[in-house]
């Protein structure tokens, strides 16, 4: 294999790589402060795609880019508000129960009202524009998710290490019951976190399916899992941990592929999990946490 195609199909995942790790940080925000893995959230990307495709069928593109995603952070607050809010009192596993059953919900309500058939995924024009240096080529879209990927980030880390919103946020979890006797609104700070991963899952969205241009109802479970690998990885709870592992397994996953594994790229994501679970069970930059008695 030629340096050329290594640099092409490295282009390639890191792109991947930075859909990934957006939609990561969701998985992680939502574990930092309620020790909630949301398994909805793969299927409130899948939503999205489909936002999408309605919106763009009757606005022109920047005003559905901004419908989809507000209806997607709509969503991600309803959904806890409904399925997670009233269960916050209750054992850990019955909200984690609640999590899986508004995944199923989302993905048999999208084949009900949209089939299970795949649907073509518009094509905004600007974010196919296709660059070429030298022998490398790659669409706009492939170059401005890494890029777009590490300003979110770092507006998201400005946002929880400077404001009192963030401030609120990492008070809450480190130590969610103390917060609240601190007169801490955490209703307010559990919204915040929502709404802010449902944003990244929306933009997620856009970023993944604009290059794989079609979504059908069950388009968010294989991705959501390797999100929440890539949180697991990075250290779940560690926001930049979280892109990181989007990087490393969309890098890898489409290597195996330029490789000839493409059988053993979806695989690999869940042996890096199991590895990652026995060697070091908090990830890359995760911390030891003490459980309370």
């Amino acid at each position: 294999m030629s340096i050329t195609t290594i640099l092409q199909h490295s282009l390639t995942g890191i792109s991947l790589g930075g859909a990934y790790g957006l939609i990561a940080i969701g998985y992680t925000l939502v574990y930092g402060i309620l020790r909630l893995i949301n398994f909805a959230h793969g299927d409130i990307f899948m939503m999205a795609g489909y936002f999408m495709i309605f919106s763009l069928a009757s606005f022109p593109w920047p005003i559905a880019i901004g419908i989809t995603l507000l209806i997607t952070v709509l969503m991600g607050i309803a959904i806890e508000r409904v399925a997670y809010k009233p269960l916050r009192s209750s054992p850990r596993m019955s909200i984690m129960i609640s999590a899986i059953g508004v995944s199923y919900l989302l993905q048999n309500l999208a084949t009900y009202l949209f089939t299970a058939i795949p649907r073509g995924y518009p094509e905004i024009p600007l974010l196919k524009r296709i660059f070429r240096v030298g022998e490398l080529s790659a669409s706009l879209v492939t170059l401005l998710t890494p890029v777009l990927t590490i300003v979110l980030v770092a507006l998201l880390m400005i946002l929880v290490n400077k404001t009192k919103t963030g401030m609120a946020m990492r008070a809450a979890s480190k130590d969610f019951e103390t917060a609240k006797l601190m007169g801490i609104n955490i209703n307010r700070v559990i919204t915040v976190t929502f709404a802010i991963g449902s944003l990244l899952a929306g933009i997620g969205s856009i970023l993944y399916f604009t290059d794989r241009m079609s979504v059908t109802p069950f388009s968010g479970t294989l991705p959501g899992l390797k999100c929440f690998v890539a949180a697991v990885f990075g250290g779940i709870g560690n926001i930049p941990g979280a892109v990181i592992g989007g990087f490393f397994i969309g890098i890898v996953e489409t290597l195996l592929v330029a490789l000839g594994y493409s059988t053993f790229s979806d695989a690999f994501t869940f042996v890096l999990l199991i590895v990652m679970l026995l060697v070091k069970p908090t990830g890359l930059f995760g911390e030891k946490t003490m459980e309370k008695v």
